[in-house]
């Protein structure tokens, strides 16, 4: 085992970060004029900052430490969730998108408000805060918790984590979106350098592929496994996977909020595809390093300490405090992302309508107020993730049982006009009691079921709710919701649009040629 010691010039480069972040916050937030300015970056960004801070913000709790673990102890299987992203970022750059930038929400529950009623934006913000504090924001700070935790042992996990999130607090409350998006593109940067390097040098090290081979199960390096894999399943990948993927990029806060940013459909969409393109080499340099570490350490006890093991492992002075800021970064970013989008949750979908009288300048005090308690919430609650035993398990399971009901009812409202109110609402309460019967099942041993058939499961009930209890119902005024809802004539419009420009400027040819590279990847790992 590495002896996990940064040297002066590492503390120095890590130092050199942290101050570089904090300034771009106070920076930007001093030109912050009102609430879209703080929430939403003045609906103003541009395609290449959405792309790379989606990437950015997903890769700090689902890859590096996530992923590498995941993948040294079941297999190169969890790259799955990676590829699939590519396909529900095509979805949503074609279906959603433009619905969402149409309809000028800040908030995803204020979209469902516009195309159902407050019921559902209601309990969708309140789950979407939950989710935001207890799965995103707490998962990041466990994840850079567990690493500093290596550096400085003296230390206790709480305390660390509390001092990892006043670090991502500070620049997020005082910058809003503009600062959160702008840090990642560095955080990016930085992320990628590192993964590049401990790739290559643990490749290196362990003197070609065959010796990851030699030690490593067939079935744990390829992509499809079987129907009763206890890891992921085919069927739980092509039934589960992606409704978590839906639920992830395309109806979740804090990452739709970067779209919601865009300038227009168009930098929106780059953006959308520019993410999923950055997701496929995930598997190359941080889910390969996971099997590499299966020949460099095969007695580590937790596998969520993989990649911070090849880190002070492999990598030399210098090099070291780069990446360790690199990860740091990473996980950062999720945090400040979090924070931004539960704040904005808060002050759109609560605060704004309990004060209708308050002005732009005073919901954006209340918005920083809001990230500041979040913050602490988080905080407070990460260190309990240590009894799941794998972080990228615990983000992926506790996802699979809360968000089916509302990925049933956005495709429903955004496809189907013949959705009404009370069935939307029904579906979500329905659902949740559904999650709760099973989770209780489970834990009493009454039940077996793999968590991604458990999604696919709810997913398929909460849609047959919705159907039954539309058809029953009148059928739905639909005045006022048209910006909600999809029709073929939007794609024909597209292509007519698209076709005057050039082929590298065409959203939907970039999106066929992006589907053609995953569906390569895929069946050469199958």
């Amino acid at each position: 085992m590495p002896d996990f010691q940064l040297g002066n010039l590492d503390i120095g480069l890590i130092l050199a970060y942290f101050a570089l972040v904090l300034y771009i916050g106070i920076k930007v937030g001093g030109s912050h004029k009102n609430a879209e300015d703080y929430f939403l970056a003045g609906r103003g960004m541009v395609w290449p900052f959405i792309g790379i801070s989606l990437f950015a913000s997903n890769i700090s709790s689902t890859t590096l430490i996530g992923l590498s673990g995941d993948a040294y102890a079941s297999g190169i299987s969890v790259f799955n969730y990676e590829w699939m992203a590519s396909i529900v970022l095509v979805f949503f750059a074609i279906f959603l998108l433009p619905l969402y930038l149409r309809s000028k929400v800040y908030t995803m529950p204020e979209f469902l408000e516009r195309r159902y009623d407050s019921r559902s934006r209601y309990y969708f913000s309140i789950l979407t805060l939950i989710g935001n504090i207890l799965i995103d924001t707490a998962g990041a700070l466990y994840a850079g918790g567990i690493l500093l935790k290596l550096i400085f042992p003296e230390f206790e996990l709480w305390s660390i984590i509390l001092v990892l999130s006043l670090c991502a607090g500070a620049y997020t409350i005082i910058g809003g979106l503009k600062a959160v998006i702008y840090t990642d593109a560095i955080q990016t940067l930085l992320v990628l350098i590192g993964a590049v390097s401990v790739t290559w040098l643990a490749y290196d090290k362990i003197g070609g592929w065959q010796a990851v081979q030699a030690v490593t199960p067939p079935e744990m390096l390829s992509l499809v496994r079987p129907a009763d894999d206890p890891s992921l399943p085919w069927t739980g990948l092509l039934f589960g996977v992606p409704i978590l993927g839906f639920y992830f990029w395309c109806t979740n806060q804090f990452m739709v909020q970067r779209v919601l940013s865009a300038k227009d459909e168009q930098h929106g969409r780059y953006g959308l595809l520019l993410a999923a393109l950055l997701k496929l080499p995930v598997l190359f340099i941080m889910v390969f390093p996971g099997s590499m570490a299966r020949v460099l350490y095969p007695e580590l006890d937790n596998p969520d300490l993989v990649y911070p093991t090849m880190m002070f492992d492999l990598l030399p002075a210098g090099l070291l405090g780069l990446v360790v800021a690199g990860l740091l970064a990473a996980l950062m970013s999720s945090i400040d992302s979090t924070l931004n989008s539960a704040s904005t949750l808060v002050t759109m979908d609560f605060v704004a309508k309990a004060k209708p009288e308050l002005d732009s300048v005073a919901l954006m005090k209340v918005g920083r107020i809001t990230a500041f308690v979040f913050m602490l919430l988080a905080a407070a609650w990460a260190p309990f993730i240590e009894q799941f035993g794998s972080l990228f398990k615990y983000l992926q399971s506790v996802l699979a049982y809360i968000t089916p009901p509302v990925v049933s009812i956005f495709l429903l409202g955004v496809l189907w006009k013949r959705m009404t109110n009370n069935a939307a609402f029904f579906s979500l309460i329905v659902g949740a009691l559904l999650a709760v019967t099973m989770l209780v099942a489970q834990s009493q041993g009454w039940l077996e079921l793999h968590f991604l058939h458990a999604a696919a499961w709810l997913f398929l009930a909460c849609t047959i709710i919705g159907i039954v209890v539309s058809l029953l119902g009148q059928a739905p005024e639909l005045s006022g919701k048209q910006v909600c809802l999809w029709h073929p004539d939007m794609l024909k419009e597209d292509i007519q649009r698209q076709g005057a420009l050039p082929w590298y400027q065409n959203y939907l040819v970039l999106s066929a040629l992006l589907l053609l590279a995953t569906t390569a990847l895929v069946v050469t790992f199958w």
